[in-house]
């Protein structure tokens, strides 16, 4: 994968913020402030760039366009083709950081959306989780019953 490239995507996402592009699983993902909001990667057509989409703006990709980015895997034997919230940048994008300046607004709306989903989800979980007591300077998770572990079955 090509480094002029993903540089280039780089200047053309820079009104979503400060881009920055990392190798990733053979091609690139590009974040602004820790938040994934496009991925470089070839599926056989050459280096395309994918942008961050949801349930609520897939019908804004496909009405531009775009396709959803679809990868096949093989799984005991059988392949499947799986997705991802991914969409490739509309052609009359690909051109101007001006053209690509909605788009790359909408990719990342909905990466701050999907990072304030998983916070909901981390919060909601903790807070089933066991209460925590400051023991001799060290944080220990309170015992809910008074049953003894289990030894390990020796060998």
């Amino acid at each position: 994968m090509n480094r002029d490239f993903a540089d280039y995507c780089c200047e053309l996402l820079a009104s979503a913020g400060p881009c920055v592009a990392k190798r990733m699983f053979g091609g690139w993902g590009i974040s602004v402030d820790g938040m994934s909001i496009a991925i470089i990667a070839d599926l056989g057509a050459g280096e395309k760039l994918w942008l961050k989409a949801d349930d609520q703006t897939r019908a804004q990709w496909v009405a531009a366009g775009s396709a959803r980015f679809t990868y096949a895997i093989i799984k005991n034997g059988v392949s499947y083709n799986m997705g991802m919230n991914y969409y490739s940048a509309p052609e009359e994008a690909i051109d101007s950081p001006d053209a690509m300046r909605p788009w790359a607004r909408l990719a990342l709306d909905c990466a701050m959306s999907a990072l304030a989903l998983r916070l909901a989800r981390k919060a909601a979980k903790g807070s089933s989780a066991k209460p925590r007591v400051k023991l001799s300077g060290k944080s220990k998770t309170k015992p809910t019953s008074t049953s003894t572990a289990r030894k390990r079955p020796s060998r």
